[in-house]
C-alpha cells in the first residue's frame, strides 16, 4: 500500500509534523479501508461533541471497524486506548502511532495501570480519546457485554466531559463471512461532565455510561424493527 512508507517515515520523525497532519494522513488509511470494506456509516449526535479538548469517548465494542467508524466521523484529532496485539497488526500499527494512541496489555496488570495513567496524562494536556469499556469483542453483535470499569480512571484523573457512543452493526463490517455492502451507525449521546460525576466510584461511573449506552442501543432496535416490518 504507497501510505505504508509515507507513514512510516512520518512515524520515525513525528517532529516535522502536526497532530493534525498526522491524524488526517491516518484518516487516508482509515478510509481506504472503509472503501475496501464497503462500507457506509450513518453519523447522529455530532453536535453532542464537546468543542473544547480533553474528552474522552467511551464505547460498545462490536469488531474491527468500530473505531475507525468513529474516527472518520470526527474533526479533529483523537487517540484510541487498543489492545495491544490489535495495535501491532499491519496498518493498525501505523494508524495507532499517527493518530497516538496507546497500547494496552490485558494480560498484564501493571501494564494496564501505565497505560490508564498514560492516557489520563494526555487527556489533561488536552488531548481526545476514544475507549472501548468491554475491552474486546466476540459474536456479540448489537448486544452489550461486561463493561470494565478500570478505565474510567482516565475520566476520574483528566475530570474532563464524558462522552458515550453507540455503535449499532458495526460487527458487520470487515467480516470476513461476508462481502456484501455493510451500513452502520454511530451515535454520540449527551456529554457526561465532570460536575454530574464527581465523586462518584469508578463502577458507579462505569454503570452510568453503559445505562446511557443500552437505552440507546435498544431504542435504535426497536427503530429498525419498525423499518423492517414497514
Amino acid at each position: 500500500m504507497y501510505a505504508v512508507p509515507k507513514a512510516e517515515y512520518m512515524l520515525r520523525h513525528p517532529e516535522r509534523y502536526t497532530d493534525e497532519e498526522k491524524f488526517a494522513f491516518a484518516m487516508k488509511i482509515v478510509g481506504h479501508m472503509k472503501k475496501r470494506a464497503r462500507t457506509e456509516t450513518l453519523v447522529y449526535g455530532a453536535e453532542n461533541i464537546p468543542d473544547d479538548q480533553g474528552y474522552i469517548m467511551y464505547g460498545n465494542h462490536q469488531g474491527k471497524y468500530d473505531a475507525l467508524g468513529i474516527l472518520l466521523s470526527l474533526d479533529r484529532p483523537c487517540g484510541v486506548l487498543w489492545e495491544k496485539k490489535q495495535a501491532s497488526r499491519f496498518l493498525s500499527r501505523q494508524v495507532c502511532g499517527l493518530i497516538n494512541g496507546v497500547a494496552i496489555d490485558l494480560t498484564d496488570i501493571r501494564a494496564k495501570v501505565r497505560s490508564i495513567k498514560e492516557v489520563s496524562d494526555r487527556v489533561k494536556d488536552g488531548q481526545n480519546f476514544l475507549i472501548f469499556p468491554e475491552g474486546g469483542y466476540a459474536d456479540n453483535h448489537n448486544e452489550l457485554q461486561e463493561f470494565f470499569s478500570g478505565c474510567f480512571a482516565c475520566s476520574q484523573a483528566s475530570k474532563g466531559p464524558i462522552v458515550p457512543v453507540v455503535v449499532y452493526d458495526s460487527y458487520k463490517s470487515m467480516n470476513s463471512n461476508t462481502f456484501e455492502k455493510v451500513t452502520t451507525q454511530v451515535h454520540y449521546l449527551r456529554p457526561i461532565y465532570y460536575n454530574e460525576y464527581q465523586g462518584m466510584k469508578k463502577p458507579e461511573i462505569c454503570e452510568l455510561v453503559k445505562s446511557r449506552i443500552s437505552t440507546k442501543l435498544e431504542e435504535i432496535k426497536n427503530c429498525e424493527r419498525e423499518k423492517k416490518v414497514i
